[in-house]
């Protein structure tokens, strides 16, 4: 079954509304592996740099942390022990987020060296902080780590949307747990499932800009669902065209937050199903 499938990755990532009226850059990243699509394992990091009059760098931090991200993890496939799915998930879990911190903070040191604002502050990596998304996907399995805001979805087959990482009590309004903490790798959320025969049909990632665009969780949830039915229908490089236009009419009209979507998504190579009606849903581009 899994031979039969042809696996893609998407992603774009929108300035938002609110940023471009006050002449702020895009604090968002995002990343994968590979690019163009050539199968498995796929890598996929998004992050979003915090934007406050603290974190003034923070579009560097969230390209320092997908890119970080990426390598690491590259490195583990590289390295992954074999069959063993518990030495692996193990390993993912106890390893994978201390690396990427410790990376992550060599990076920003080696960006604030010369830097006099910054050299004599107690914390320099508040200026760079950031939240990161992360999914690899195998053939065995499927792992995500989380840290701070943001949405993971997966789809399965019967059409059920989850969120496979567990939500963490302490976000909420705009707080956030960061790469630019003191032990961030602490507060990483972590899910290791085993696929098989049975992958899903799509993983979205995406930036709270998105999730904050919507009426409410339900109404979100459904993107992920909705999103499968274009691929679909009409193709995943449907999605490649109109992607940016639907993140940029959802901050206009939502957060005003900048918005990164990344998906990966498996389409059967016989056919597409036809849906002769098929309308893509409103609220998918203008949510609110």
């Amino acid at each position: 079954m899994v031979a039969k499938m042809k696996w893609h990755v998407i992603s774009d990532s929108v300035r938002g509304a609110s940023h471009i009226r006050n002449g702020l850059p895009n604090q968002d990243a995002v990343i994968r592996h590979p690019d163009p699509d050539s199968g498995l394992p796929i890598i996929m990091a998004v992050s979003d740099g915090h934007g406050s009059r603290k974190s003034f760098r923070s579009d560097r931090g969230s390209k320092f942390a997908v890119e970080t991200a990426l390598e690491t993890i590259k490195e583990f496939v590289r390295c992954q022990p074999g069959d063993n799915f518990t030495g692996v998930k193990r390993i993912a879990e106890e390893q994978i987020p201390k690396e990427i911190v410790k990376r992550w903070k060599q990076r920003v040191r080696a960006d604030i060296r010369g830097c006099k604002d910054l050299e004599c502050v107690d914390n320099p990596f508040i200026a760079y902080g950031a939240t990161l998304l992360t999914v690899l996907v195998t053939e065995s399995f499927i792992i995500c780590f989380q840290l701070g805001d943001g949405d993971i979805l997966t789809v399965w087959e019967n059409d059920e949307v989850e969120r496979p990482v567990p939500k963490d009590d302490r976000l909420f309004a705009n707080e956030t747990t960061s790469l630019c903490t003191k032990e961030a790798w602490r507060d990483f959320r972590f899910r290791f499932q085993m696929i098989a025969d049975s992958p899903p049909k799509l993983i979205l990632l995406a930036t709270d800009g998105y999730a904050n665009s919507f009426r409410d969780d339900e109404s979100f949830m459904r993107v992920g669902s909705d999103i499968w039915h274009i691929i679909e229908s009409e193709g995943p490089d449907f999605i490649r065209k109109n992607l940016g236009n639907w993140l940029n009419e959802a901050t206009q009209a939502g957060s005003g937050d900048d918005i990164t979507v990344g998906l990966i998504c498996r389409q059967n190579t016989d056919n597409l199903r036809e849906y002769k009606h098929f309308r893509i849903p409103l609220w998918i581009a203008c949510p609110v």
